[in-house]
Formats: C-alpha cells, structure tokens, sequence
C-alpha cells in the first residue's frame, strides 16, 4: 500500500499552489475553477491537493480555527540539502519558523506555506 494523495484546506488556493511549485519544485497537474481546487504531484508520485474548506469536510482550515493541528514533511537526502531548500523556501518568501538546525537526531527546519500549513523539511542519517 502507498500514500496516494493528502488533501490540505486552506483560504487561498492559488497562493498556497504557486508557494509548493515554486519553493518546493511540486507540479501543479490541474486547477479546477478560480483556483478552486489544485493537484500537485512531487517527483515520487504523490499528490496533493488544495482546495478551499468544504462545509461536508467540516468547513475550516488553520487559518479560520487559529491553530495547527497536523503538519506535512519532506525528507531530503543530505544536511546541505536541507540548507538549500532553507534558502529556496526563504526565498519564494515562506514564513520561516527558525533556521535549519539539529533536531531528534537530525537536521531540520519548520515553515509555513500560504493557509498556515506548517512544512517540516529535514534529513535524518
């Protein structure tokens, strides 16, 4: 079994889309509607979807209840990726939590993406 696809509610579709695309490299696949709903796809096939809150889903996301409840991650295969990706996110102008640094026994970094998805980027040897 592998992980098909995350679905992440956030208020603006567009903004969180083009964040993935241009700070982590993920392809945007499609946009339904006036960024309605976007699918993203990494390089491992898997794919994520953004996509405005829906009241049968519960209707909020992270910005309308104030919180984080769940966070997404990547992995990368070096320390001195992490600290590429560090300056390609900072860059494409994420809201950096701090600078990547050792964490449980590896080296890692939080972030947010537009719609307060906390993104965890790190490497573990």
């Amino acid at each position: 079994m592998r992980l098909n696809h995350l679905d992440l509610h956030v208020p603006d579709v567009g903004a969180t889309r083009d964040f993935f695309v241009s700070a982590f490299g993920l392809t945007a696949l499609e946009t339904r509607g006036v960024d309605g709903l976007a699918i993203l796809q990494d390089n491992a096939g898997l794919e994520l979807v953004i996509s405005r809150p829906a009241e049968k889903f519960g209707g909020a996301d992270t910005v309308s209840v104030g919180r984080n409840t769940y966070h997404i991650g990547f992995i990368l295969s070096s320390r001195e990726a992490v600290d590429a990706q560090f300056e390609r996110v900072r860059l494409a102008g994420g809201e950096m939590r701090q600078a990547p640094a050792a964490h449980r026994g590896g080296w890692l970094f939080y972030c947010y993406a537009p719609g307060k998805i906390l993104v965890e980027v790190g490497w573990r040897p």
